[in-house]
């Protein structure tokens, strides 16, 4: 995984991606202030719409320049929809947390604050994808729904490359008991993205969690850039932590992938 800052803006990208055009994006860099400070992306954030904009344009002159980006309606759904002519505008967007396409010149984005992102690419079919797997969507499958959605535009599961980018790690997510046996009663398996917490409570691992339904689902490669959300509150918004502060706002990052 490369850290890389262009014009100010925080870059990660994963290894497994290494010639497909992406980035996990960060908070840095952007002209937004107060609580959504840097580079936020979410309309629904109460932050200026004129700023949103600038900092959405720095995102795509960052990954893919001249592209055209396209995010979806997020609803924490296991549904994946795919991007071809003509794309739907922002008013458009359809109630979504998954994309994919075989289009050139489409940035695909996913925001985040905390929900762990999902690049996944398939080179030889000139195939991409990008999923928002909160704890819900990942739970219902929203990784498999993209996969499939791949699929069927010519990918091969097995020539899949994924990489899950920064979300909240387990230190940092404490869950009560009734999450826990949703995921354990669901398949026992699940017991072992589960750390002891304080009493009746436990410390839940999502990047670990949908890394292993990607790994299930047959994808060929994996990387987890373990990068958590809420301990870094200078380069990543985070839910959890603007809400353990009381915090009027707050931002929403962004993830991209596109092709040439």
């Amino acid at each position: 995984m490369a850290d890389l800052e262009t014009a100010g803006v925080d870059v990660a990208r994963a290894q497994a991606l290494e010639g497909i055009a992406h980035g996990f994006l960060g908070r840095r860099g952007g002209v937004s202030e107060g609580d959504v400070a840097g580079l936020n992306v979410g309309y629904g954030s109460g932050d200026d719409r004129d700023k949103i904009d600038a900092n959405r344009a720095l995102v795509v002159d960052a990954v893919l320049p001249g592209a055209q980006l396209t995010t979806v309606y997020q609803v924490h759904s296991p549904n994946c929809v795919p991007v071809s002519d003509p794309i739907w505008t922002d008013a458009e967007r359809p109630r979504a947390d998954a994309m994919v396409t075989d289009r050139p010149g489409v940035l695909l984005g996913i925001l985040t604050a905390d929900c762990a992102p999902v690049l996944l690419a398939d080179r030889e079919a000139g195939v991409v994808g990008a999923a928002h797997a909160g704890w819900k969507g990942a739970f219902a499958g929203v990784t498999d729904s993209t996969v499939a959605a791949m699929e069927a535009l010519g990918a091969d599961r097995s020539r899949i490359v994924a990489a899950v980018g920064p979300c909240i790690a387990r230190r940092s997510y404490e869950v009560d008991e009734a999450f826990f046996r949703r995921f354990v009663e669901a398949d026992a398996v699940n017991e072992g993205f589960f750390a002891a917490g304080r009493e009746g409570h436990h410390q839940f691992d999502l990047e670990a969690y949908v890394a292993a339904r990607l790994a299930a689902s047959g994808v060929g490669r994996i990387e987890a850039l373990g990068l958590d959300t809420y301990a870094a509150p200078e380069r990543y918004f985070s839910y959890r932590r603007a809400t353990h502060q009381d915090a009027a706002n707050y931002g929403r990052q962004i993830s991209v992938i596109g092709l040439t």
